[in-house]
């Protein structure tokens, strides 16, 4: 599907290379159509007041998809799908994409952030009620971060980590780029909301990390530019959210995740928490696709970004924990749970997240 309001580039690279079915079309996608011309829409929420049934449809089907994704004993897969896909698209507005400013027109528009607000609402309940909050809020932090970050360094290879290594084919890595270019062509742009402030270290290591994730200013260096460069090597669509459609669930979920507690300086632990994991825990995967790369004699270009990654993200890792997480935690002894939670949270959502990725990417091949 794409929108009036933010074309999402051609996905047919993606499509003839990793994905043969139509999708079934259902009132979801029926729905998403709907919202899509809301966000194009001039002066929307004057137009809803004079015309309210015009969101009626969209409004009844997200009702309907909260329910059933989470206040539901029964999983819905394309409830979940249909939420974060909305989420995301509000989400977005966010970002400056360098496109038409008319597509910014109902980007402060309170209809949106209503829809927004009560999408998080149940799903962020529904996240946290896989967590024991009450067992973190009696830990040592420091000891449970620096025990955590040590275990995640280097863990042992699961069973999908082994499949990346020594069987995925050249299609399933194509599948698997297609998926990472979601975040890799936009990486580290939602750390700019948690930089403003008052000057401390812990400020600026994050500017350090800001700064590395974009080549120090250089675009030619910027880790993008390097995931760009990996699917030009195979004649892929270099767009960002060119394989929007490709995306799953879990991996929208992940950013919207992102959004939302780097939006909201009240989750500025949360969030802390969170990038320690996913600077700890980032080589870990990516030697599997280097890995996986390797074995299937790929080019320099078609997994430099891995390599990039790799030595700075034990960097980062460092970074992260030494001189941002340990810090909060002494700074706010109070709730510096949170930052454990922010790990746990990311933690668990990534690893749903890969999990889905190997899914999608065992499909992609099979349909091949």
């Amino acid at each position: 599907m794409q929108s009036n309001l933010v074309i999402f580039p051609n996905a047919g690279a993606a499509k003839k290379s990793t994905q043969t079915e139509e999708r079934t079309i259902t009132k979801y996608d029926r729905a998403e159509e709907q919202f899509i011309e809301l966000l194009a829409m001039e002066d929307l929420d004057n137009q809803l007041d004079l015309k309210p049934a015009r969101a009626s449809e969209f409004e009844q089907t997200l009702s309907i998809a909260i329910h059933a994704a989470y206040k539901n004993d029964h999983f819905d897969e394309q409830a979940h799908r249909f939420l974060q896909r909305i989420l995301y698209r509000i989400n977005r507005l966010k970002l400056f994409w360098y496109d038409d400013l008319q597509h910014y027109t109902n980007e402060r528009s309170p209809y949106l952030y209503s829809c927004r607000d009560q999408i998080e609402a149940a799903w962020q309940k529904w996240e946290l009620a896989q967590i024991d909050v009450a067992a973190l809020q009696k830990l040592d932090v420091k000891q449970a971060l620096i025990e955590r970050a040590s275990a995640d360094l280097n863990p042992p290879l699961s069973e999908s980590s082994r499949y990346i290594r020594e069987e995925m084919t050249e299609a399933g890595y194509r599948h698997l780029l297609a998926i990472g270019s979601f975040d890799g062509l936009v990486e580290g742009s939602r750390l700019c909301y948690v930089l403003g402030g008052a000057a401390n270290e812990m400020q600026c290591t994050l500017v350090r990390v800001l700064l590395e994730e974009y080549g120090n200013g250089r675009l030619s260096r910027k880790h993008s530019t390097f995931f760009a460069q990996m699917l030009a090597e195979f004649g892929m669509n270099t767009e960002p959210e060119g394989y929007f459609d490709l995306v799953p669930w879990e991996v929208l979920a992940c950013d919207n995740h992102s959004f939302l507690t780097t939006d909201r300086k009240r989750y500025f632990l949360r969030y802390s928490g969170g990038l320690t994991y996913f600077e700890v825990a980032g080589p870990a995967a990516y030697r599997n696709y280097l890995a996986a790369a390797q074995r299937l004699g790929l080019s320099e270009a078609a997994m430099g970004y891995w390599e990039l990654h790799i030595k700075e993200d034990e960097r980062h890792g460092r970074w992260m924990l030494d001189d941002v997480a340990l810090p909060l935690a002494e700074r706010y002894p109070n709730d510096a749970w949170e930052l454990v939670l922010g790990y746990n949270q990311e933690k668990l959502m990534g690893d749903r997240a890969a999990a889905a990725v190997v899914r999608s990417i065992r499909e992609a091949e099979q349909a091949v």
